[in-house]
């Protein structure tokens, strides 16, 4: 049975690592139909991705070069819409910030890693290309246990 109809990524902007794990995992899908989208938590209006995570994204033979970051709102939150943090610090913000969360994690809590992704904000191209094999390897786990549990 489908859990969740939709998967939010969120971030603390939507410009370098929620986008990045929705390119990643939308390459892999997968189960049945789900939305795979990423969202900030402080966007005050659209911006395009990092560049650096867009050349990162690139090399690896996908863009997300339309993208434009999107503000998580409350109306993000039902029973069919998994929401993941890239960091425990973003969901512990989100927590905080709207009223009445449901289904929400952090990626490294879902899949029950034991590595926080550290956001490359303000870092080298390499620190971007560092952080993309560090999602790759969390979310190719999270494609994991969602076709798991949608056919468990």
């Amino acid at each position: 049975m489908k859990h969740y109809d939709k998967l939010i990524f969120v971030s603390e902007s939507d410009t370098s690592t929620s986008p990045m794990a929705e390119a990643i995992l939308s390459r892999h899908f997968l189960l049945e139909d789900i939305l795979i989208l990423s969202k900030g938590l402080v966007v005050l209006f659209p911006e395009p991705i990092n560049p650096k995570a867009e050349a990162v994204l690139v090399a690896q033979g996908l863009t997300m070069k339309d993208h434009k970051s999107e503000p998580l709102t409350e109306t993000d939150f039902d029973d069919r819409t998994l929401v993941l943090t890239i960091t425990d610090a973003e969901k512990e913000r989100l927590l905080q910030d709207f009223s009445n969360p449901i289904n929400v994690f952090s990626l490294t809590e879902y899949i029950r890693g034991d590595r926080e992704i550290d956001d490359p904000y303000g870092g080298t191209l390499g620190d971007y290309g560092k952080c993309f094999e560090e999602l790759k390897a969390q979310v190719e786990r999270l494609a994991g246990i969602l076709m798991t549990e949608e056919n468990g």
